[in-house]
Parts: structure tokens; C-alpha cells; sequence
């Protein structure tokens, strides 16, 4: 697994010079936080003004972040690409795209025309990402080929779309797009679990495992809109498993301390609650219902402290600094 450097470049003064793409990674999990406090209302019969207040705050704290990273890549349009040759960029740059795609599902409730352009950007933008990702690993060192659980918001992240494109109507796009998306995801996981066995992972970046639960529990909700109630379950099996693999080794899972990379709980944890959520509202069975209830007051807890200390992180110098971010 690709570790992420640490050296520092050489500051430049001036605004947003070296914004760190590695800031939308938690903002990506608090629009996952949004969205499960809105599954919260079928399964505890919670009012919908937790979740469309959060929708709203976190749209703009993403519109603002936004405005940061590309003032930078206006200057100087190489730094996007000089971002996606690292980890934290890549992980940062997809989960910036992937937010737009649920920022447009909170807009659909104003403007199904607003709400469609931003989806349709939000899926261009990631397929651009996708394709400069590949043309870096082509050309890039054989190590920084070795797949990494980043891969799953690189090149299964299109699952996200079908949340807000269901509603627009989107079915054939959604369909064809889950399918895809879960043969990606599977050959993510095989070859992830044999790299696991033959390597250890180093403990600054045992965090990124975390991702592994984001596509189960995103393929499991769209299955269920799509009404693939069976494979939905099968889904919620297996997030339940990856779920309680990394639960049972918080020690081994956090040995490294907090850095930046504590971004990659975020969003999984949101969206696994809100998938198990889901399955109990559908009448799959309670034990679910309260997982999803119990998951969603640790993201809760959890996501926005991360957030908060990223921000602090950005605002001090620091976080551009221990994530390598590309600079004017």
C-alpha cells in the first residue's frame, strides 16, 4: 500500500495557494451524515429538520472549500494533476466529486433542473478524475500501482450517482451503474484481502481500510431503491462483517494516532448507519434498525470533530504540509 509523503514543499504566500484536497474527504461523510438522519425518519420516526439543516450547512462549507481548491487550480491547472499522484489527494479529489453527487440529491427538494445539471457535473468531473487516475498509474512507478482502498472512490465511486439520479428518474443510468460499480467493488475487495495477507499494512495508513465498508453500504441502499430486497440484504450482511472487523481492532486501527486520514471513517460510517437503518425500516428485522440507530449517533459524534480538526489543521499551515498538496 502506498504510503503518503511527508516532505514539505516550500511555501508561497498568498490565499489559498496550497488548498489540501484531502478537506472534502470529511465533508463527503457529512453529506453521508445528512442523508442518514434523513433514513432516520422512516426508522425512528425523526422529523426531517435535522437532516435538511445539515444539507444545508455542509452544502455551504463545500461550496466555500470548493472556491479554496480551485482558486488554486485556476493559477496553476497542474496542481490538480500533481494532487492525484499521491493518496491523500486522490482520496480528497474523488470525495469532492462524490459530494457534489448528494449535494445535487438536497437540491432536487428546490430545483430538479438545478439538481440535474449538478449531478450531471458532479458524475463528468469524477470520470475525469478517474481517467487522469488511471493515466497516472499507467505512467507512474509499479508500486504506486498496488491497489488500495481508495480504489473504491476512484473507480467504484459512481455508485454514489444513483442516490440522487433514482429520484430524477435515472433508472437505466442507475441500473447499469450498480451493476458496474459492484464488479469493481468485488474485484477491489479480492484483491485487497490478498495483499492483507501477504504484507502488512503500516499503521498511518490503516485508517484507508475504512473505505472498504463505504461501497457495501452504498451497492446495499441502492439495491434496495432499485428493489433488489435479497442482494440488498446480502449487502447488509457483508458491511456487518467488514463493519465488525475493524470495530473489534480499535487499537490496531488506530495505532498511528489522528492524522488527516482519519477522513476515510467518515463517510463509511455514516452510510453504513443509514443502510442498516434502511434494511429496518424495510422489515428486514429490528436488529438492524438499531445498529443503524447506534451507528448514527457515533457518526454524529464522530464526523463533524473530524471535520473541525482538519479545518484547524488547514488554517495553521499544517494539513498541506503532512499531506504533500500541490501548490501555485
Amino acid at each position: 500500500m502506498q504510503t503518503p509523503s511527508l516532505k514539505p514543499a516550500p511555501g508561497k504566500p498568498g490565499l489559498w495557494t496550497r488548498t489540501p484536497p484531502v478537506l472534502f474527504v470529511p465533508v463527503f461523510g457529512l453529506f453521508g451524515l445528512a442523508l442518514s438522519w434523513r433514513r432516520a425518519g422512516d426508522a425512528f420516526q425523526v422529523g426531517g429538520g435535522v437532516s435538511e439543516a445539515l444539507f444545508g450547512a455542509v452544502t455551504l462549507l463545500y461550496l466555500f472549500l470548493l472556491l479554496a481548491y480551485f482558486a488554486k487550480v485556476v493559477r496553476r491547472p497542474a496542481t490538480l494533476t500533481e494532487d492525484l499522484k499521491i493518496l491523500p489527494g486522490r482520496a480528497g479529489l474523488a470525495a469532492l466529486s462524490l459530494s457534489g453527487m448528494i449535494m445535487a440529491l438536497g437540491l432536487s427538494a428546490w430545483s430538479v433542473p438545478v439538481a440535474a445539471t449538478t449531478l450531471t457535473l458532479a458524475i463528468g468531473f469524477h470520470a475525469v478524475i478517474a481517467l487522469l487516475v488511471i493515466r497516472a498509474l499507467v505512467h507512474g512507478p509499479a508500486e504506486a500501482r498496488r491497489v488500495t482502498p481508495v480504489w473504491h472512490l476512484t473507480f467504484a465511486g459512481f455508485i454514489v450517482s444513483p442516490l440522487a439520479a433514482l429520484p430524477l428518474g435515472w433508472l437505466a443510468w442507475s441500473q447499469g451503474v450498480f451493476w458496474i460499480s459492484l464488479a469493481v467493488a468485488a474485484c477491489v475487495w479480492a484483491v485487497s484481502a490478498t495483499q492483507f495477507m501477504r504484507m502488512r499494512v503500516p499503521a498511518p495508513l490503516r485508517p484507508l481500510l475504512a473505505i472498504h465498508l463505504a461501497p457495501a453500504s452504498v451497492l446495499g441502499v441502492v439495491a434496495m431503491m432499485l428493489g433488489y430486497q435479497s442482494l440488498a440484504l446480502g449487502l447488509g450482511l457483508f458491511a456487518i462483517v467488514i463493519f465488525a472487523a475493524l470495530a473489534l481492532r480499535p487499537g490496531w486501527l488506530l495505532e498511528a494516532g489522528f492524522s488527516p486520514l482519519w477522513g476515510a471513517f467518515t463517510f463509511p460510517l455514516a452510510a453504513f448507519g443509514g443502510l442498516m437503518m434502511l434494511l429496518g425500516s424495510a422489515g428486514m428485522g429490528e436488529p438492524f434498525r438499531y445498529i443503524g440507530g447506534g451507528v448514527l449517533i457515533a457518526a454524529t459524534l464522530m464526523i463533524p470533530v473530524v471535520m473541525w480538526k482538519l479545518i484547524q489543521m488547514w488554517s495553521k499551515g499544517v494539513l498541506a504540509t503532512k499531506t504533500n498538496a500541490s501548490q501555485v
